[in-house]
């Protein structure tokens, strides 16, 4: 009799980090390039704008704005990331909070 495999769920980036075996500060990091990446998507399709056009704003190709659309970002820094958001429009704000 085949068994099904066994299914784990992650609610949130740590539990993610946790559940793949990485260290906490990996999973705070999953944690904020996500938000980053899901307020650039937003902005850009709020925009309206290409790809093209959000690549010349920030300095960058099309090919890693492109990237950054479709989610694919293991190859994009954190600081492109940001540098994208700004040249949106828009500023991070991190804040600080005592570990659970």
């Amino acid at each position: 009799m085949k068994r099904k495999p066994k299914q784990f769920v992650a609610r949130n980036a740590p539990e993610l980090a946790q559940l793949l075996g990485l260290e906490r500060a990996d999973g705070i990091e999953i944690a904020i390039r996500s938000t980053l990446n899901t307020k650039i998507i937003d902005v850009v399709r709020k925009k309206g704008l290409t790809h093209d056009q959000v690549a010349r704003l920030a300095g960058t190709s099309r090919t890693r704005v492109t990237a950054m659309m479709n989610r694919n970002t293991k190859d994009i820094s954190t600081d492109l990331m940001l540098r994208v958001l700004g040249a949106l429009g828009l500023s991070a704000k991190i804040t600080f909070s005592q570990a659970a």
